[in-house]
């Protein structure tokens, strides 16, 4: 059993179609992209075709229109060193007439007290939840899966959704106990997609810590503020890491461009920034498509990218203590002190492991913050000077190309 996410969805970008193009998507739009990439001179990672390659929602097979030439779009792909993920959901609409026809015949989905099995999900109002309580449903779903390894030669998938409220409810799950109920089934779905290996994303948990696979936080909005903007990416990031999900995969750099508002450029490179010493980092936007009259935001965010990739043994090694010992891989800083009561109302700070502060500038237009290190020594990872706390560190300058990260000194 593996005990981390794959290293190359650590050490590698990973490049996701969704908030660029949402569901306007096909086999040209997905090589322009990874062309687009390429082009920018990023020479590996992997590349998730996401919403809206399936001829229906729940048929697990491509769209014949809109990717009448998947095989060949895949295998150039490759040629192009990218490895290929595919977005993937636990639902069959009633309209995806074949296999809503195969799950009802079977048993397959979830039901209600009723014995009603209409749910409802983002996409669709008509759709059924498989039930994965079901060994027998959790096989047919997998299996179809497997034939996309095979053909088109997808390399694995982002599981998306799992919860159980889009299920017909109350809902009944087979031979369970009752207290388990509802949430057996996310569980049940989880521990199905844990199955296919490393290189894998998953974005719903339930009693799961112990699969060594990366969670995603939900989406989040491209705006700065604590509203599910960049703010929050640290306080998800925190309170995944204190209820034992360590392996965090966070959201779209940039966020999603949701409500018709997308990332600035100088948004774009402080989320880089906020994420660089987070397990993973995840673009759709791209930075050369989002530009200021004031900084080239492309060269610094190609400088984040390279910063965590010379980081990612830290964050592996963190991975590896978080499945021994079990810490966090992203600890608030008040971790190495929990007596200090400024540490503790510290949420716009972070740890990589237990040696490496992150204080990101999160703010809109600011080139300054106020950076709090806890007791011990610690090296300014910018200037090298070396820094006794605890100490507050006022105003501590950080123009739109700085990151402020410290490294605590071992006894």
């Amino acid at each position: 059993m593996f005990r981390h996410p794959n290293e190359k969805m650590i050490r590698e970008p990973i490049w996701t179609t969704w908030a660029k193009y949402k569901t306007h998507i096909n086999d040209s739009t997905v090589l322009s992209f990874a062309q687009d990439i390429r082009d920018h001179g990023f020479q590996n990672g992997q590349l998730e075709i996401d919403d809206a390659w399936e001829k229906c929602y729940g048929a697990q097979e491509f769209n014949n229109v809109t990717f009448a030439n998947i095989s060949s779009t895949v295998k150039r792909l490759k040629e192009m060193n990218f490895r290929v993920t595919l977005w993937v959901h636990p639902f069959v609409d009633s309209d995806c007439q074949e296999n809503s026809k195969i799950g009802v015949t079977n048993g397959y989905f979830v039901k209600n007290t009723n014995g009603n099995i209409n749910g409802s999900w983002w996409n669709s109002n008509d759709t059924h939840q498989i039930d994965f309580t079901n060994p027998e449903a959790a096989e047919w779903y997998s299996a179809r899966l497997k034939k996309l390894l095979v053909d088109p030669g997808i390399d694995n998938f982002k599981f998306d959704a799992g919860e159980t409220d889009y299920a017909p409810q109350p809902s009944v799950y087979n031979n369970v106990d009752s207290e388990k109920v509802p949430n057996i089934l996310s569980e049940c779905y989880i521990r199905t997609c844990a199955k296919f290996g490393d290189l894998i994303e998953v974005r719903s948990a339930w009693r799961t810590q112990d699969l060594p696979i990366f969670v995603r936080m939900l989406d989040k909005d491209s705006n700065w503020g604590e509203d599910n903007g960049l703010y929050t990416l640290i306080t998800t990031l925190l309170q995944m890491n204190m209820n034992g999900y360590t392996m965090v995969l966070p959201d779209m750099i940039g966020g999603n461009g949701y409500s018709g508002t997308s990332p600035t450029a100088e948004m774009i490179v402080r989320w880089t920034q906020a994420n660089t010493f987070m397990p993973a980092m995840q673009f759709s936007y791209l930075p050369w498509d989002i530009l200021s009259d004031e900084f080239d935001s492309l060269s610094i965010v190609k400088k984040f990218i390279q910063l965590h990739e010379e980081y990612a043994d830290e964050i592996i090694k963190a991975m590896n203590a978080s499945q021994t010992i079990g810490t966090p891989v992203n600890p608030p800083i008040w971790w190495i002190d929990p007596t200090d009561s400024v540490a503790l109302g510290t949420d716009d700070e972070f740890l990589l492991g237990e040696s490496i502060l992150i204080a990101p500038v999160i703010l809109e237009g600011k080139r300054s913050r106020d950076v709090y290190l806890p007791n011990g020594t610690w090296v300014d990872g910018n200037t090298n000077l070396t820094i006794e706390g605890p100490i507050f560190l006022s105003n501590y300058s950080a123009p739109i190309d700085i990151l402020p990260y410290f490294i605590k000194q071992a006894v």
